[in-house]
């Protein structure tokens, strides 16, 4: 067996409130071997800019959409994470080749200093112009949302808009929107944007727009971070009605929520069965109604491959029993912070960051994975 299908076993204890706790038994999960074009549903990988015609020297947090006209990625990118050049980049796909990314937004937009930009989210709203969110702040905690749009599918954009602010998120007021992960639109026409705040704790919450994003509605945090502290929540749905979340956390692993009401409410936080090593992954429901979520299946520390070394795709049926199908990258570096969308044709489309140098864009077929 080679090294890329050795089984690999995580072992994870969860820390909570001064105790050690096993968290639930994973057992052993045979890992795919790296893919490769034209095997089980992998159709190409490419980067979206070579390493050698780097824009900026560090690039993150990449984000995908698909628009009347084509694929647009967006990522935050500058001298390094934090530092107060960053701002986003958006390239547009011509449907043969990405096309050269520009600065669609920075930090220097009237306050009393430069601010770095971070997490970008691009969301395509079935009426509406393309929506791009982002925020602004000099770190996690205390960082506030902004949205410009684009009309012509991410060929122009408009003004940046603060968010505002909402007294139920705390010491830290400012509104995101979608932390990380892209929202979803429901039935009524209401967009609900999966978001997350660090400043007391890490906790979960929903900011839902009725009208694109002029004014919102606070849903939660809906969990106190001290059992599971999470943060960057995907949210997948299910023909029952109900909807989960899964999340990063800083427990080891993937952590999850169920809500049978629409996402008014939702459940207790607790853990999935697969590992975390405090990373960002992302998920999409599948057309044919099957989950698929892009994650790291490692743990910090420990022997090769762990923390971001190793990126990975898993399916599952209903939720709960997922099935590592896709090993994306295994080697040493960071390979990480996945965005995943279902385009109108079926095929799954993911970037995610490669060495923090470039943004890789990986085409799969769901048809064809086992």
């Amino acid at each position: 067996m080679s090294i890329g299908q050795r089984l690999i076993t995580v072992a994870i204890s969860v820390t909570l409130v001064g105790c050690t706790i096993a968290a639930p038994q994973k057992g052993e999960m045979e890992m795919p071997a790296l893919a490769k074009p034209g095997e089980n549903g992998y159709i190409q990988g490419e980067l979206i800019y070579s390493l050698d015609n780097r824009p900026t020297p560090e690039c993150h947090a990449s984000t995908i959409v698909e628009t009347g006209s084509g694929l647009v990625a967006a990522w935050f990118a500058g001298k390094h994470e934090n530092n107060p050049d960053v701002g986003i980049r958006v390239a547009r796909h011509d449907g043969t080749k990405w096309l050269e990314s520009v600065e669609v937004a920075s930090g220097a937009e009237g306050e009393d200093k430069d601010y770095p930009c971070w997490n970008p989210v691009l969301f395509q709203p079935k009426k509406g112009p393309v929506m791009l969110f982002y925020k602004v702040g000099p770190n996690p905690r205390d960082w506030w949302g902004m949205l410009i749009t684009s009309k012509d599918d991410g060929k122009t954009w408009s003004k940046p808009h603060k968010l505002g602010e909402d007294k139920t998120l705390g010491s830290n007021s400012n509104l995101i929107g979608p932390v990380k992960n892209k929202p979803m639109q429901l039935p009524n026409g209401s967009i609900l944007c999966p978001s997350s705040t660090e400043h007391e704790r890490w906790r979960v919450h929903f900011e839902l727009t009725r009208d694109l994003g002029k004014t919102w509605q606070v849903i939660g945090p809906i969990n106190d971070g001290k059992e599971f502290g999470t943060i960057q929540p995907s949210i997948l749905t299910y023909p029952d009605g109900r909807m989960q979340i899964l999340c990063r956390s800083r427990q080891n692993v993937i952590a999850q929520s169920w809500s049978s009401d629409g996402g008014k409410t939702w459940s207790e936080m607790s853990a999935t069965a697969l590992p975390n090593p405090n990373a960002g992954t992302d998920a999409v429901t599948l057309k044919d109604g099957r989950q698929l979520l892009v994650y790291n299946h490692t743990v910090r520390g420990g022997p090769f491959p762990s923390g971001r070394n190793m990126l990975n795709v898993a399916i599952s049926k209903n939720g709960r029993n997922w099935k590592p199908v896709l090993t994306l990258e295994r080697a040493k570096g960071e390979y990480s912070y996945p965005a995943v969308i279902q385009a109108s044709d079926g095929k799954v489309h993911i970037t995610y960051t490669y060495q923090r140098k470039s943004v890789k864009h990986v085409i799969l077929d769901p048809k064809q994975i086992n």
